[in-house]
């Protein structure tokens, strides 16, 4: 099998599956327990806490666990809005977010909030001068996504949590769900509020997340309950997953360093090789994530395409994977300026850094093989 899809989800560690199953086997009882089988697993899950802070180099009360990352960029997002309402009600985003994060403005919208969408280039990044045309006295939010999920686009994040301090008194939010370990971003030096991130990202399990909060930071919860996650996100805490997301979160990052210029060799190959064969089109430039290439086959239906190299065990997608089945054209590459037609017929490959050398030499392969067949029976 080769794997192509590693920015919808990825494969997790089998230490992941052996450490979530000790722990839902020896630790099941609720850690808000006041018996000795939930303090024992109050402690094991304090010491994933402790894990995930020391990890993302954040402190310990500065983490709040959620389901994944809709989870965390909706508590951020409307979580913020809603508690800061009384400073104001205009709002920042871009137009190329993830449907979490579009979706939640979209309904702040409705509620009688003002959102302003930035445009972007050709590459997919945010101009500053529109960000700080936009930034107003009553703007109390802005959420940017740090790498774009379908194209890679990397947000010039540092400089716009700078802009956003020096003018305004909003809170900045940053998607960094398909940066972490790829693309590096510390909580403070981008000057964040919140950040979100997803365990199955990384290849941890499906159902765990994190949203950094910045300590001094209050936020409106949307589950109400227990009291759990510091009154911010109420509900029974899933330890298992937590001490699963705390073990991928640690083999992740250790391999980080050693495997990104893997990456960005993979990326570049992919980027040259794919420039040559006919009937391509790149939607990817070297100026973003190295484990991201998006491209155009304009004439095959992305499915078709997508359907045939399955055949061969080749999986890669078509966009995000939340909007895969729309057959509306990708708003993220309409929004970069490409045709409807080239953006419905766009593949995006993502790559882990497992991904070999030899598996994207015989992806490029088949796909030569597979596009003059296909546009044949297609005419």
């Amino acid at each position: 099998m080769i794997y192509l899809d590693n920015s919808a989800t990825t494969q997790p560690y089998k230490e992941v599956l052996d450490a979530y199953r000790k722990a839902a086997e020896n630790f099941f009882a609720n850690p808000s327990s006041l018996h000795r089988k939930g303090g024992e697993a109050e402690r094991l899950f304090r010491q994933a806490r402790m894990s995930i802070s020391d990890l993302l180099q954040v402190k310990m009360n500065e983490i709040i666990f959620t389901s994944g990352g809709t989870e965390s960029n909706n508590l951020a997002i409307k979580g913020s809005a809603l508690q800061y309402m009384n400073r104001g009600k205009h709002l920042i985003t871009t137009s190329i977010e993830h449907a979490s994060v579009l979706e939640s403005f979209r309904q702040l919208e409705s509620m009688g909030f003002e959102v302003t969408y930035l445009p972007v280039n050709r590459e997919g990044e945010i101009r500053l001068d529109d960000l700080e045309e936009a930034l107003t006295s009553e703007t109390i939010l802005v959420s940017i996504m740090h790498v774009n999920n379908e194209i890679g686009a990397i947000q010039p994040i540092k400089a716009a949590g700078k802009l956003i301090k020096q003018k305004s008194r909003a809170c900045f939010h940053i998607d960094d769900v398909q940066g972490i370990g790829k693309v590096p971003l510390n909580f403070n030096e981008v000057q964040a509020d919140l950040v979100s991130y997803s365990a199955h990202k990384f290849h941890g399990l499906k159902g765990n997340g994190v949203l950094i909060k910045r300590d001094k930071l209050s936020l409106f919860p949307l589950l109400s309950g227990g009291g759990q996650e510091s009154d911010i996100r109420s509900g029974t805490e899933n330890g298992p997953g937590i001490v699963a997301m705390a073990k991928a979160l640690r083999l992740y990052l250790g391999k980080a360093d050693a495997q990104k210029e893997k990456l960005i060799t993979l990326q570049k190959m992919l980027l040259k090789e794919l420039s040559d064969i006919e009937g391509v089109k790149l939607n990817s430039t070297r100026l973003g994530a190295p484990h991201i290439v998006n491209f155009s086959v304009p004439g095959i239906k992305p499915e078709v395409l997508i359907h045939t190299l399955e055949e061969k065990e080749i999986y890669v997608s078509t966009r995000s994977a939340c909007s895969s089945k729309t057959a509306a054209a990708s708003h993220v590459l309409t929004s970069v300026g490409l045709s409807d037609q080239e953006a419905k017929s766009a593949i995006r490959i993502s790559l882990s850094f497992d991904t070999t050398v030899e598996e994207v030499e015989f992806f490029l392969e088949e796909l030569q093989k597979v596009i003059p067949k296909l546009k044949h029976v297609m005419r």
